[in-house]
Order: structure tokens, then C-alpha cells, then sequence
């Protein structure tokens, strides 16, 4: 076969084109492999100019005031830190999704804040179910999961790392109801009326273990199902066992039906009820008629503004909306974002997730205008203290130091 003669030199076109593209080939590759070593350095919600936080909390149901309360608080908190410039030049944002306080619900906006929202942080998490449903994922990415509203247990375990929580357990909370009604009252026969969950049960335990530190036992207990007002099969069953006081671990709807169904039947006792119920939110479903209704709190009384803290709570509430009135709730979500600005301004300019936690555990204290987060190994939580509020003949709280009959 005839073969056609190269001119001299014919070779070397295709060959410079080769090396051209090989070239260009191995630059593009060394910018693609710059560029995820640069990017590594940001953690996901971490931008130039802000912090991205998610919440999944209930904004609708009988616990839509619990999940509203925690995110005006929070919002308040992060728009006061804004308006001063934010936390090394970046503003805190925050994303809220609605879960009706199901579990099933929660896990979907987790998912989706982690996923397509690429938060920092989880924070402000409404109820026991729903952080017992969500935190598994957290821990899996290792997200913090910042100040929920919840006293559980099993949130304050040594082995749950990635959890800060702020306010008293539950376990602190019934042993307050139980102290209070033996010592002050001399009362011994306590029934339990509780939301069929894990909530419900936390409380419940903690209850049985109050009494059983003082020889007594629970004389009858009644429960209830989640997101319902079906109480009156609980109610029956309690009246029952002759009880002097009743503990009450369920939301306000169903405490407040609850209270004014045993007033009805006659039922004179005293109705101790968990800082979970929402205050405010009782007192309005009871009209305001607060005859022993007693509610421990795990932060300072909203309305004391002689406590520096809670002066800066109204002071930013009210820039925040002056439509909204103070509350324990809102002011529990306050505190909370203010911790996590304290965190963020402690750990500098170029925030992670690990650099967050580490912070807690390694300055443990933090100071937030005279009010003392103190953390510790193997301990997750803030604050300690519980105090106790009764209703007033006008709706309004007071602080009280010990019950009177």
C-alpha cells in the first residue's frame, strides 16, 4: 500500500496541541485540588458575613406556645448581638421549621437543616420526644445540639458530647415539687398525671425516686396521649386513690383541662406542675384562676429586672417586638442565644463545630451579665438551680420560697 510523505515538521502541530491541552488539563486539576483545601476551612453555616443555627419546635398544636416562646427568645438574643456588630463581624441567623412536637416531623427538619440549610448548629429544640428522635443524627455529624427545652435524662448523659444544655433536669425538678410537699406541707399521698411518652415517663420516674428517697410511694397515676386533651379516663383514675397533691408532667392544654375537670368533680388538691407546661400559657387556658396551681421554674423571674440579665431580656424582647410580653419561655430562649453568642465571640474569628464544644467543656464558666453557666466533666449542663412559682388571683406569677396552706 502507497503511504503519502509527511512534510518535514507535519508531526509536531498535533504533538504541540497535546502538550497544550495536557497542560491546561493539569493546571484546571491543580485548582480543583486547591479548592476543597481552601473550602475545608469553613465549617458548613460558617459564611464571611453571618452563622446559620437551625430549630425544629412546635409552632402549631397545644404546644405551639412553648416552640414560639423558645424562638422569640433566641431571636431576640441574636438581633441584640447583631445590632452590636455580631460575633467577630458575622451576624447569628437562625432557620425555624415547625414539627408539631412529633418526632416524625422533627427528624424531617433536622434533616433538612443539616442537608440543604447546612447549619452550624442545632439550638432551641422543643420537648422531649422529639430531641430523644433527632439527637442519634446529630451525634452521627457531630453537630452540637445547643440549649432544648427539656429536662431529659438521657440529654445530659456523660456520653452525649455533642449536647449543651442550660437549663435543670427533670430529676431536679420533681425532687423541688416532693421536698416542698413533705417539708412544707407535711403532704404523703402524691398521685402522677403524665403525658404517655418519653416526657411524660422521665417525670414520672423522677417522681417515684422523690418519694422513694423518703419512704413514700406514688398512690395512683394517670396519663394521657401527646398533642390530645383526652384526660378524663387519667382524672377518674387518680381521684381514686384519694391523693393531697397531684404532679403534673404534660403541656399546658392538657394541664389546664386536666385542673379545671378535677375542680369540677370537686377534687381539692394541690397541682404541681413542671417548668415544660408553659407558665403563661396555663394561666391563660385557666383564665387566671390559679387556686393551687404551682409551676418550678429553671430560669430567674422574668419580671425582676433588678437581675442585670433579665433587664437586658426586656430591653432586647422589646427591640425585638414590642408586641410580645415577657415570659420564662421566651426568656429561656434569650439565655440561649446569648450563651451560644458568649461561645462563639470565646473560641475567634474562625469558628468550628469542634472549637464550640471544646470551649464549653474547657472554660466551663461563662458569664452572662452576672448570670453563671457553669459546665465541668462529664457535665453538660449550666445551670442548676429551681424555683417556685405559684398563679395569682390575677393570672400574674410570683416567686414563692415554700408552700403554705
Amino acid at each position: 500500500m502507497l503511504s503519502r510523505a509527511r512534510p518535514a515538521g507535519e508531526d509536531l502541530v498535533p504533538v504541540t496541541k497535546f502538550l497544550r491541552i495536557a497542560l491546561s488539563l493539569c493546571f484546571s486539576l491543580f485548582l480543583l485540588l486547591l479548592q476543597p483545601a481552601a473550602s475545608s476551612q469553613a465549617e458548613d453555616g460558617v459564611e464571611n458575613s453571618e452563622i446559620l443555627f437551625g430549630q425544629s419546635a412546635a409552632f402549631d398544636g397545644p404546644s405551639a406556645a412553648l416552640g414560639e416562646g423558645m424562638r422569640d427568645g433566641i431571636l431576640a438574643a441574636f438581633e441584640e448581638v447583631n445590632r452590636d456588630g455580631g460575633i467577630h463581624g458575622r451576624e447569628l441567623r437562625l432557620h425555624s421549621y415547625d414539627d408539631g412536637y412529633k418526632p416524625s416531623m422533627a427528624i424531617q427538619n433536622v434533616n433538612r437543616l443539616i442537608i440543604h440549610d447546612g447549619i452550624f448548629a442545632l439550638v432551641g429544640l422543643v420537648g422531649t420526644p422529639t430531641s430523644k428522635a433527632v439527637a442519634p443524627i446529630a451525634a452521627e455529624k457531630d453537630i452540637p445540639l445547643i440549649g432544648p427545652f427539656t429536662g431529659a435524662a438521657f440529654l445530659r448523659a456523660p456520653d452525649q458530647e455533642n449536647v449543651v444544655n442550660l437549663r435543670a433536669s427533670y430529676e431536679q425538678e420533681t425532687e423541688s415539687w416532693i421536698e416542698h410537699l413533705t417539708e412544707d406541707l407535711g403532704i404523703k399521698r402524691v398521685a402522677v398525671f403524665y403525658q404517655d411518652d418519653s416526657f411524660g415517663r422521665a417525670g414520672l420516674a423522677g417522681v417515684r425516686e422523690a418519694l422513694a428517697r423518703r419512704g413514700l410511694e406514688i398512690v395512683g397515676e394517670g396519663r394521657y396521649m401527646r398533642n390530645t386533651t383526652a384526660v378524663k379516663r387519667a382524672l377518674l383514675a387518680i381521684r381514686d386513690s384519694d391523693p393531697e397533691a397531684i404532679a403534673m408532667i404534660g403541656a399546658y392544654k392538657a394541664n389546664a383541662a386536666f385542673i379545671r375537670l378535677a375542680r369540677d368533680l370537686g377534687l381539692n388538691v394541690i397541682f404541681m406542675n413542671i417548668s415544660f407546661v408553659g407558665s403563661k400559657a396555663l394561666s391563660a387556658e385557666l383564665d387566671g384562676d390559679g387556686r393551687g396551681v404551682y409551676v418550678t421554674q429553671v430560669v430567674p423571674f422574668p419580671d425582676d429586672r433588678t437581675i442585670p440579665v433579665v433587664d437586658a431580656y426586656h430591653k432586647a424582647l422589646t427591640a425585638y417586638n414590642p408586641a410580645l410580653d415577657p415570659g420564662f419561655v421566651s426568656l429561656e430562649g434569650y439565655l440561649v442565644g446569648r450563651f451560644v453568642a458568649a461561645v462563639l465571640a470565646e473560641i475567634g474569628p474562625e469558628p468550628t463545630r469542634e472549637k464550640f464544644l471544646s470551649a464549653v467543656k474547657s472554660t466551663r464558666r461563662f458569664d452572662i451579665d452576672g448570670l453563671e453557666l457553669v459546665f465541668g466533666p462529664g457535665d453538660n449542663q449550666g445551670l442548676d438551680r429551681v424555683f417556685l412559682t405559684e398563679i395569682t388571683g390575677d393570672g400574674s406569677f410570683r416567686a414563692i420560697d415554700r408552700l403554705t396552706k
